[in-house]
């Protein structure tokens, strides 16, 4: 099974939250997408649910040596949640992950900037918030980002990701009240393979998303 892309992977996604929501599961939605890719994952979702839609950046954390291998991840400005055994296994230490965590902190306070153009983040006290992602590979970026808004109060904690490893999912539901995914392939390499077109979104087609709602 492969999405055309993630608008249609987003409409299958929120076909199977329309069906929770029916049955008074999701009360109050509020709709968080990380961008840029799952924003139009999200969007799909928001509109399917008549909910409103925001999004919330998080940076994965690379090692040192090669910065697509991802050790952890962070969101706003909690502390980097790291995998500790892979840190372990490779050898790193805080210290030598102190400048590419401060980079990609730099980054994720420009991407916000750019993203919410002085509006402030919302409230999400009592809400039941849905954190939308176009999939999911190791789960640390959506563990950070579920871990951030757990902090600001929701009523209710939903992750929903069109396709992700059974494992990566499992390991998740101690995060989130609620793990809802379209497609969990047994062998698993990396979230683009899913995808018939997987091309980069734009950050203007990010804030057209926004504007949208």
């Amino acid at each position: 099974m492969r999405f055309q892309d993630r608008r249609q992977a987003g409409r299958e996604l929120a076909a199977r939250l329309r069906v929770e929501q029916e049955q008074g599961t999701l009360p109050d939605p509020f709709v968080l997408a990380l961008p840029r890719g799952g924003v139009a994952v999200a969007e799909e979702v928001a509109r399917a649910l008549d909910a409103p839609l925001d999004v919330l950046v998080v940076r994965k954390i690379g090692a040192p040596f090669h910065e697509e291998f991802g050790v952890g991840a962070i969101a706003g400005d909690d502390p980097p949640l790291l995998d500790e055994e892979t840190v372990r296994r490779l050898g790193l230490s805080e210290a030598a992950l102190a400048p590419v965590v401060a980079r990609e902190r730099a980054e994720l306070h420009r991407r916000e900037r750019r993203y919410r153009q002085g509006r402030p983040p919302p409230d999400l006290t009592g809400r039941t918030v849905i954190v939308v992602d176009d999939g999911l590979a190791t789960g640390s970026t959506a563990r950070a980002a579920l871990r951030h808004v757990r902090r600001r109060a929701p009523a209710r904690l939903v992750l929903a990701v069109p396709v992700g490893p059974p494992a990566s999912l499992d390991l998740l539901r101690d995060e989130a009240d609620d793990v809802v995914c379209v497609h969990r392939p047994a062998s698993f390499t990396a979230v683009g393979q899913w995808y018939e077109d997987f091309g980069q979104m734009t950050d203007a087609e990010v804030l057209d998303a926004l504007h949208a709602h």
